[in-house]
């Protein structure tokens, strides 16, 4: 059966809108067939969302596994200083991370790239975040995490979100063997917003 990380194309594609409300800020973002969580923003998006969208994430922000581009647009929206590189292997996705891009009328803070995990990645950031594709298996999601102290600049730290049933306390403890300081900034429905940096 085909992921939402599979370049399979879809005859027929549906297209869905949906509304977020960030502090006093509304947004309404669209998705598509094929893509991860395509009816609206999974709750771990969201839990990471609510707990990073105020926080001083530097200027140059990774938004690694990007999908339709929830995360890094709507940190782009919420900071015109910030400028945001968003990362997936999903063509589909990303044509729709562009759609995305022009409605909330960030295109100039935002540089939309087709790569697996960092492949073609050759910067280094202030900040990285991620929604791990857990269904992409240990080897994906494990990359994200080993590959990131070298593409993070001095004092640069990795955010993630991760459920404890899908392997937080684990990912945790690995982080730990990568980064000096591993902490847990927000936890909600079984959700952990970790952050990790030297």
């Amino acid at each position: 059966m085909a992921q939402y990380f599979d370049n399979i194309e879809i005859a027929s594609p549906k297209t869905y809108e949906y509304a977020l409300t960030l502090g006093d800020r509304h947004f309404l973002l669209r998705s598509t067939s094929g893509t991860f969580s395509k009816e609206g923003l999974d709750d771990g998006s969201r839990l990471l969302l609510e707990t990073i969208f105020q926080t001083n994430l530097g200027e140059d922000i990774l938004d690694l596994g990007c999908g339709t581009g929830p995360i890094g647009l709507i940190l782009a929206a919420t900071d015109p200083k910030r400028h945001l590189t968003l990362s997936d292997v999903n063509l589909r996705a990303l044509d729709t991370a562009k759609c995305n891009a022009e409605a909330l009328q960030v295109t100039k803070q935002v540089k939309i790239v087709n790569s697996d995990v960092y492949r073609s990645i050759d910067s280094t950031f202030d900040t990285i975040v991620s929604n791990p594709p857990i269904r992409a298996g240990k080897k994906v999601t494990y990359a994200i995490y080993d590959g990131a102290p070298s593409h993070l600049k001095e004092h640069g730290r990795l955010i993630i979100v991760i459920r404890r049933k899908q392997g937080a306390d684990s990912v945790q403890a690995h982080l730990l063997t990568l980064f000096n300081k591993v902490e847990v900034l927000a936890s909600h429905k079984g959700y952990r917003v970790i952050s990790a940096n030297n």
